[in-house]
């Protein structure tokens, strides 16, 4: 048994038996992918997975129980490597974040600029995913510090941490008739709506505060990215609602920005990091940069708490 098969093992799992994107994300080959399940195989004496053919159709419960070993003895490795690189006094290396692209435009550019600063040693790695991929991202070692709104908060092998606090906000063309009097979710659904996609940025909060209203509005465009929102608002093509941080005034000059106070929920996002992952100083003093609450004893504690 080697790492290379423990890491084959753990990518099957990632990319839903498709060997050919193992072999891709591994840098390795297919013939070579599958040599390497069979020797284990063998070595083991267990099939790890059920076959049509050549093609593996589904993975045996032996397979799903040595699947979560070899994931947390990746996660060891790994960790022990971090250990070693805490342990030479080098506040160099990688740290990986993953978040939504709305938190990567309006949350985190001032706390990444200070990081920066602070830490000009450190390379800085963002991938912009959905919820769901960032949650993906953190379980399979990915990424090593996840932001998000939606999914990373209910799942069990994920520690979170409360971010910031925000609410959607309803952004018209100025001189909107929608500007003038109370705005009420009544008025507001009689207009087509655009919003963001079901599973971004508190969507569900909106979806719930419409449906115990009694109402059924007409959301004819939805998307990922609050600018694109923004900029079909302009064209006239309907009401945006959108996370209030996402408005600009100076750059937003053709828009108005109504309070979504009394209709929607308050949000929060997330701060999420892998149960027994070891991270690095940095990565704590990215965190507490990010809400100084979360220090790194905080963290401790939290993690130690929740185990």
């Amino acid at each position: 048994m080697n790492f290379q098969q423990l890491r084959i093992l753990r990518e099957c799992l990632r990319c839903n038996l498709n060997l050919t994107e193992v072999a891709n994300a591994l840098a390795t080959s297919q013939s070579g992918v599958s040599k390497h399940i069979r020797d284990l195989e063998e070595e083991l004496g267990v099939e790890l997975f059920v076959r049509r053919g050549k093609r593996l159709t589904d993975i045996t419960e032996p397979g799903r129980e040595i699947a979560a070993i070899a994931t947390r003895m990746l996660m060891d490795a790994e960790n022990i490597r971090r250990i070693a690189g805490e342990l030479g006094g080098v506040e160099a290396g990688t740290l990986t974040l993953a978040t939504t692209h709305m938190q990567a435009r309006y949350a985190l550019p001032p706390v990444i600029a200070a990081f920066r600063k602070q830490f000009p040693q450190v390379q800085l790695v963002l991938h912009q995913a959905s919820p769901s991929d960032i949650a993906r991202e953190l379980l399979d070692g990915r990424a090593d510090i996840g932001i998000a709104t939606e999914a990373v908060a209910a799942i069990p092998d994920l520690v979170t941490f409360p971010y910031y606090s925000w609410r959607h906000g309803v952004v018209v063309p100025k001189g909107h008739p929608l500007a003038e009097g109370t705005l009420t979710l009544q008025r507001l659904a009689q207009h087509p709506l655009i919003t963001y996609q079901q599973g971004f940025t508190g969507r569900p909060g909106v979806d719930r505060a419409f449906e115990a209203a009694g109402l059924h509005p007409d959301i004819v465009m939805e998307a990922i990215d609050s600018d694109v929102i923004k900029a079909y608002v302009e064209l006239g093509l309907g009401v945006g609602i959108i996370a209030s941080q996402a408005f600009d005034p100076a750059r937003d000059t053709g828009l108005a920005l109504l309070s979504g106070e009394g209709l929607f929920p308050q949000t929060t996002s997330h701060l999420a990091i892998r149960r027994g992952q070891f991270l690095r100083g940095y990565a704590y003093r990215f965190l507490e940069a990010c809400s100084p609450t979360l220090t790194e004893a905080a963290v401790r504690r939290q993690c130690q708490r929740e185990n």
